[in-house]
């Protein structure tokens, strides 16, 4: 299983967030699923909401653009990407294929 997939123009990603972290990074693969590192704290949303806006300056999209469909509470999330305009350099990530 991989850690991201294409739903039409949107993009799925399996992501495992690292909440207080030193620096906000994409940091590699934790098992089947992209590592994400936040300096957020894990309070009262705040991680929530700089992973939404961490991923929106990565992939060239407005905040609005993301949708966490899974994992408000939990280290374990899944987010949709509506119709991204740029890909991150990042592990196994190719474009949509048409």
């Amino acid at each position: 299983m991989s850690w991201f997939r294409w739903a039409g123009e949107d993009l799925i990603l399996n992501c495992h967030l690292q909440p207080k972290a030193s620096r906000d990074e994409f940091a590699g693969l934790h098992g089947d699923r992209l590592k994400i590192r936040l300096t957020a704290p894990p309070v009262e949303g705040k991680a929530n909401a700089h992973l939404m806006a961490f991923l929106a300056a990565a992939f060239g999209v407005a905040k609005s653009q993301i949708q966490l469909e899974s994992g408000e509470l939990n280290r374990q999330k899944r987010v949709r990407i509506m119709r991204p305009q740029k890909l991150p350099d990042l592990p196994g990530l190719t474009a949509r294929q048409s």
